[in-house]
């Protein structure tokens, strides 16, 4: 009850749980997709490669938000120039260009009268954001689910079976990068919540929990939108009840969530899929013993 008094009498902490929220969902939605696609690894890429740009916004002046977007956009350029022009795998561009970006980050900051924000950039601070930046992070949250909704069943069948996709004339590469853009965006808003180390986490866990509850396509992007935002909104009191950084409690909670799910869920849970495989060998044990001698 404390919290949620707080909650309404104080408005950097309403502000730094309306904008986790918003991110939880939208990573939640985005992490559906880029897990399915196979694209966790770049997630890890461009939330590293952002490093550049907020330097280049702190020595400035400027609005991170579109420092850290030019350079994420830059590295998935990068990687995919690299992947396409040379025998080397996609990880394989992604553990060069990523390394790259992330050391020019952190010797730029270095460099810049701001480094003393580095552990908040690395591991976020959500009760510094700003009512312009919460807004920015509603206005992302909208656009990238109104987007998911309207284009769903390009997104499904591209994202389910590219080769069908492709030979019913959908435009598989314009789709795949249009992906990548908002996993650019994404991960630039969820930097501030989480930090550029964590915000993987928050693209990854919520949907691969949601993926261990769910056989459908949409009921896994809702459940881990849904996952997202109680991972965020539960982290936040857990920061404030216990005094801890707010990026991490989020990260620890939609981890604990996300154990729950895979020792639990009812489809895929350990615990039922071992019941099962033992009921099985007994069943096969009972019947041997039944049969009959040649």
């Amino acid at each position: 009850m404390e919290f949620i008094y707080d909650l309404i009498n104080y408005p950097h902490l309403a502000r730094a749980a309306i904008t986790a929220v918003a991110i939880g969902m939208v990573s939640g939605v985005i992490g559906s997709l880029i897990i399915l696609r196979g694209l966790s690894l770049m997630g890890d890429a461009i939330s590293h490669a952002v490093m550049p740009g907020i330097a280049v916004s702190f020595f400035f002046g400027a609005n991170i938000f579109f420092g850290a977007l030019i350079s994420g956009l830059l590295a998935a350029a990068g990687i995919g120039f690299v992947n396409t022009n040379s025998r080397l795998k996609r990880d394989t561009s992604i553990g060069i260009v990523f390394t790259a970006f992330l050391a020019a980050g952190v010797i730029l900051l270095s460099r810049t009268e701001s480094s003393a924000s580095l552990t908040a950039i690395l591991f976020g601070d959500v009760l510094t954001t700003r009512a312009t930046e919460m807004w920015q992070s509603i206005s992302i949250t909208v656009l990238i689910i109104g987007l998911v909704v309207l284009f769903y069943k390009q997104l499904l069948i591209t994202t389910v079976d590219p080769d069908v996709a492709t030979a019913y004339g959908f435009p598989t590469k314009r789709i795949h990068y249009a992906v990548l853009i908002g996993l650019a965006i994404v991960t630039v808003s969820a930097v501030q919540t989480v930090g550029v180390i964590l915000v993987v986490a928050m693209l990854v866990t919520p949907a691969a929990t949601a993926y261990l509850l769910s056989k459908k396509f949409s009921t896994m992007m809702w459940l881990g939108a849904l996952f997202g935002m109680l991972s965020s909104i539960a982290g936040m009191y857990f920061s404030y009840a216990f005094n801890l950084q707010s990026g991490p409690a989020i990260v620890l909670t939609a981890f604990a969530l996300f154990v729950l799910a895979f020792f639990f869920s009812p489809h895929q849970g350990y615990v039922w899929t071992q019941l099962h495989k033992r009921r099985d060998r007994r069943q096969v044990h009972d019947a041997s013993r039944k049969a009959p001698l040649p």
